[in-house]
């Protein structure tokens, strides 16, 4: 009886932990998952080499001009890949001044809620199956690599890395995060050139202190590549640079406020290393003002002593955004359903015109 009545005591305490926790469930280690979608040998050479051209652009040895762009986020793989195939051909034809680097967006920072990308949501449903949605995010990773193509992501999620950062050229750490301790350790751990946005108050101190966090040797919980939680120390990630895109101050892309971003980051003993986002508040989050944005980021990039090194884009197939189709309705395809995006004439526009026009930078 005195086991019994123990055993109905335990069972009426009162739970304090996991309180608001409807499920757990365990996702398959990243190892097991890198072996069920491997990268290949010519994979690798690939993005050993594209992460070696962005670094040697972030420090100045190599004067082509880079740029990230593609869609706000994938959601339709299939429209994703087509747009991959266009910006293949695209990168051949400006490669000697230019780098293009395709967007490869999965994961997506909510200010309160919404659809977190592909990997959180893949079926857009809100049954959140994660375990489909990195196996997703692998396999459309090795389509676009196997184009030849670089690919670029911003990493939100501190375990997300061990799951797909092999087959990632250049990541970018987002203006909600670029504060965050959490994001700057991880950072201090990858293996490819990384930009850190300004705050979405527009103030530039954030992405310079987490430059300088991340370059330098950082010890954090996180997971191994076998899934157990474990004490990561890492050297540092010395291939960091700033991207600019605004805030709520207003843009922050002109002459002027480059310069400030120079001097900032000469004084911080930082490479000048500046990348500006076009997209988000430097065009007012309207995508009509992006071609004149990134055309006039074009224009201070011509002086390669301006230290821009780069620019992003936010392009789709088709122009705008839409709204997540009713569940059995189909979408417009190629079109985003998060931010708004040009479309895919407007970015050959952009780019082949961007091409001309670099060429003082070669001179």
């Amino acid at each position: 009886m005195k086991v019994n009545c123990e055993f109905n005591k335990a069972s009426r305490m009162t739970q304090i932990t996991n309180v608001n926790v409807v499920d757990s469930a365990v996702l398959p280690a990243p190892e097991y998952l890198c072996r069920e979608f491997p990268c290949t040998e010519e994979q690798t050479q690939f993005i050993s080499n594209s992460r070696q051209e962005i670094s040697e652009i972030i420090f100045g040895d190599d004067n082509r001009f880079l740029v990230v762009l593609g869609p706000c986020s994938i959601h339709d793989l299939k429209a994703g890949y087509e747009y991959a195939e266009r910006l293949a051909k695209l990168s051949k034809q400006v490669e000697d001044r230019m780098l293009l680097v395709m967007r490869v967006y999965f994961e997506k920072p909510r200010t309160t809620v919404g659809w977190k990308g592909l990997i959180m949501d893949p079926n857009i449903d809100k049954t959140y199956n994660i375990p489909l949605g990195l196996k997703l995010a692998r396999q459309f990773l090795r389509s676009v690599l196997d184009l030849k193509l670089p690919t670029a992501t911003e990493l939100l999620d501190p375990i997300t890395p061990q799951y797909i950062s092999d087959l990632i050229s250049w990541s970018a750490i987002g203006a909600r995060t670029s504060e965050s301790q959490t994001h700057r350790q991880m950072a201090s751990g990858l293996s490819m050139p990384l930009g850190f946005k300004n705050s979405t108050a527009g103030d530039l101190i954030p992405a310079i202190n987490a430059i300088r966090a991340a370059s330098q040797p950082q010890t954090f919980l996180g997971i191994s590549f076998q899934g157990l939680a474990s004490s990561i120390t890492t050297c540092g990630n010395k291939s960091c640079h700033v991207i600019l895109r605004g805030g709520a101050q207003g843009p922050n892309y002109s002459k002027a406020h480059i310069n400030e971003a120079r001097d900032a980051l000469v004084k911080n003993n930082l490479k000048s290393a500046i990348m500006v986002d076009c997209s988000h508040d430097n065009c007012h989050k309207d995508p009509t003002e992006m071609p004149n944005v990134f055309a006039d980021v074009i224009e201070t990039a011509k002086d390669v002593q301006s230290g821009v090194i780069g620019a992003m884009l936010e392009s789709n197939l088709v122009a705008g955004s839409q709204s997540i189709p009713p569940k059995g309705e189909k979408g417009v395809y190629g079109q985003s359903i998060t931010d708004p995006c040009i479309d895919w004439a407007e970015t050959e526009h952009c780019i082949l015109k961007a091409y001309e026009d670099l060429a003082p930078r070669f001179a």
